[in-house]
């Protein structure tokens, strides 16, 4: 008989390998770190089944339930049987219900170990959210924080470092956003759930880092919200302003954010600018506006940059209250090494 755990007791485990058996579109608005999809019902079946539940009887869903799942065993259980010849397959669903216990009955007939999910993502969400109440800022490794206006290139630095083997933590890959009126083009932004997932699986893989790097987000990052306890961590950390030219900043901003379709880069200029023109002069409005229509990015980039994100920043770098230690960033390898520096005398 296939054995029940919680996710506290799964926890410290490295040898599990999840299978969510929601539908896709459950799974794509959220799941388990690293868990395979193999859905029981697709998206039209579960919403078929719910309403028959709702209008009719649960016995009635169920009948139906299992019709519609029947045809599917045998390919659910080859699938099934293939991740397990990796490690041990924990199943889940929403809760722990009916869907997870079919698939582990099955599994468990045709000899497969395999483990239920207490809870199921729920359960895992639930101890997700009371990790992060529960948790310091002196629960964390010393912060780290790359500070600098737009188009310096923290993000660059970050991904630098991160080749380089050192611990880092990128919250706008985690969130799918830059954090900026550009921020989510090309992207898919996160919600809530799916950033909180992958921060704590980031944060487990770092506990034992002597110091971790991090950009000096705001608290809000496209659609999500970045945890009290790593948001007062971050404003505890060691600061470090990154410089660089406005020529420099413009040529890789336009590298980060640019998408290779023209005209979709055009309509998302257009949103960003409307975003925050309200902010320019009735002058600077128009000349951003000019130099949209004529497609000439490079000064659009740096009127955005210089009169409305450049005073966001200074302002934000201004209620820090350590002192900052300056890199120019010339190259973004030098920069790392410098930064590289900084953070190994945090050890001494």
């Amino acid at each position: 008989m296939f054995m029940d755990y919680t996710y506290d007791q799964l926890v410290d485990r490295k040898d599990l390998l999840y299978i969510d058996v929601r539908s896709q579109q459950e799974f794509n608005e959220s799941t388990i770190p690293g868990a395979v999809n193999i859905p029981l019902f697709s998206n039209e079946e579960r919403a078929i089944i719910g309403t028959i539940y709702k209008q009719e009887s649960p016995e009635k869903a169920r009948d139906v339930g299992v019709t519609m799942a029947s045809a599917k065993i045998p390919a659910i259980v080859s699938q099934v049987k293939q991740i397990a010849q990796h490690g041990q397959v924990v199943v889940f669903c929403w809760r722990g219900g009916m869907r997870s216990k079919t698939v582990a009955t099955l599994a468990d007939l045709m000899n497969i170990p395999i483990i239920r999910l207490t809870g199921g993502y729920r359960a895992f969400r639930q101890h997700v959210i009371g990790c992060f109440d529960r948790m310091l800022p002196s629960d964390l490794s010393p912060l780290v924080v790359l500070h600098g206006m737009t188009g310096v290139g923290k993000t660059m630095i970050l991904h630098e470092l991160l080749k380089r083997g050192e611990p880092v933590l990128d919250l706008e890959h985690l969130a799918q956003h830059r954090g900026s009126a550009f921020g989510g083009i090309g992207l898919n932004p996160a919600n809530q759930r799916q950033f909180d997932a992958q921060l704590f699986q980031q944060l487990q893989e770092v506990t034992k880092a002597p110091y971790l790097f991090i950009e000096a987000e705001s608290r809000r990052i496209g659609k999500v919200y970045m945890p009290e306890f790593l948001f007062e961590a971050k404003r505890k950390g060691t600061n470090i302003a990154i410089t660089a030219s406005i020529e420099l900043r413009v040529k890789r901003t336009l590298a980060q954010y640019k998408v290779v379709d023209e005209d979709l880069w055009y309509q998302e200029c257009e949103v960003a600018v409307s975003r925050i023109e309200k902010r320019f002069s009735p002058d600077m409005r128009k000349q951003a506006r000019e130099y949209l229509v004529q497609r000439q990015y490079d000064p659009l980039i740096e009127i955005m940059m210089t009169h409305y994100y450049d005073p966001l920043y200074r302002h934000a770098m201004d209620n820090y209250e350590q002192d900052f230690v300056t890199v120019e960033a010339v190259t973004i390898a030098k920069a790392a090494d410098q930064i590289q520096k900084i953070a190994y005398g945090l050890m001494r």
